[in-house]
């Protein structure tokens, strides 16, 4: 191994201890939610790409994977959900499908919103769009929910609405529907179940 790979291997581990991703909690590399076959998205988030166009542009480039989780972006990504979680008042969506409207910063919103508002302050601080994926799960009670998953080297990690902990994916108690493709504008399915 060349000095220099040595070196980064070196400065990955050091990073991958001091935020913890060795313990037996956190997954360690390659263990990200597999995807399905392309599906379409959600109805509402085609509506939110109408609304928001910025946030659903089809990256220009196909490079790269997992980003390579430093200990300046695990600070970046509790600040983010926490922020998010504390700004945004739950409010309960009850008209179904005809009520189903993601907003970026509401002051108050359901799990849609969190999720592009998290998604949105990232891609806003430099994250790529290949790393941030929208994901709908089916929560214990049976009801639909939207998390934000982000692809990281050392695993896929959780930001949702219902947990202040960011968690790996498969340690949450949730059903897997869909997930969005990291450099496709379709979705994909996937049946994986967390904890």
């Amino acid at each position: 191994m060349a000095k220099a790979a040595l070196a980064e291997a070196y400065q990955d581990d050091k990073a991958d201890i001091a935020i913890g991703t060795t313990s037996s909690a956190t997954p360690r590399a390659g263990q990200h939610i597999e995807l399905g076959s392309p599906t379409l998205p959600p109805l509402a988030y085609t509506v939110f790409c109408l609304r928001y166009e910025a946030e659903c542009l089809r990256p220009r480039s196909f490079r790269g994977g997992p980003i390579r989780l430093t200990e300046d972006r695990w600070a970046a990504l509790q600040e983010v959900n926490r922020a998010v979680n504390l700004a945004i008042v739950p409010a309960r969506n009850e008209l179904g499908l005809a009520g189903e409207e993601w907003v970026i910063n509401p002051k108050h919103g359901d799990c849609n919103d969190y999720a592009v508002s998290k998604r949105h302050e990232l891609l806003r601080r430099g994250w790529p769009a290949r790393v941030l994926l929208l994901s709908e799960v089916v929560v214990s009670s049976g009801e639909h929910h939207l998390v934000l998953l982000v692809r990281t080297r050392n695993g896929d990690f959780v930001l949702d609405n219902l947990s202040p902990e960011i968690k790996p994916w498969s340690h949450v108690r949730y059903r897997w529907v869909r997930v969005q493709m990291p450099r496709h504008i379709l979705w994909a399915r996937t049946d994986g179940k967390g904890a």
